[in-house]
């Protein structure tokens, strides 16, 4: 997918899209049971990391994209088969990385409702993308850390923005 070089939105999309799926690949590395057994971080297994973000950018995504979902999007099962889990990931990055493609200023203006526990919210388009970026990243490291505790090394997941030292699988994810 393409992208205006100066849209930044879509830029950390195709940019978490890439990370994604660059960490995803890594599982592949992953002893038989790994995925889910017990893991140090805040979630206790690396399965569950992974169900968190996934289920967290199905709300988000859903919310951006006025869906109505709401809180329904939690009411599933983990998915315990790593490459399933992929796809779904996969999916979802796509998802967002169109809705991102051609936002314009106004469209980052606008508001979005999100349903929480305790009601629904008015979140502005572009304050609500942050947030996704933000928790995408903060419990990438936590993965990253699960995943070197069972025995694989982790994925370099900081090469797509600069020119310089870009692995060669951030490039289809590049305008």
């Amino acid at each position: 997918m393409t992208t205006k070089a100066a849209h930044p939105y879509a830029l950390m999309a195709l940019n978490n899209a890439w990370a994604n799926a660059r960490f995803h690949h890594a599982l592949e590395g992953l002893p038989d049971g790994a995925f889910t057994a017990p893991a140090p971080g805040f979630f206790s297994t690396l399965c569950d990391t992974l169900n968190h973000i996934y289920e967290v950018d199905l709300f988000y995504i859903d919310a951006l994209e006025a869906g109505g979902l709401g809180r329904a999007v939690y009411d599933r099962d983990p998915v315990t088969d790593p490459k399933a889990l992929a796809g779904l990931q996969s999916a979802a990055d796509l998802r967002l990385a169109r809705f991102c493609h051609d936002l314009t200023p106004d469209q980052l203006a606008e508001h979005r409702q999100t349903i929480r526990r305790d009601g629904a919210f008015e979140e502005r388009v572009d304050a609500l993308l942050l947030h996704l970026f933000q928790h995408q990243i903060h419990h990438r490291g936590q993965a990253h850390v699960q995943l070197q505790s069972l025995g694989v090394a982790p994925p370099q997941l900081d090469e797509f923005h600069l020119a310089y030292d870009r692995h060669p699988s951030a490039h289809p994810y590049h305008a």
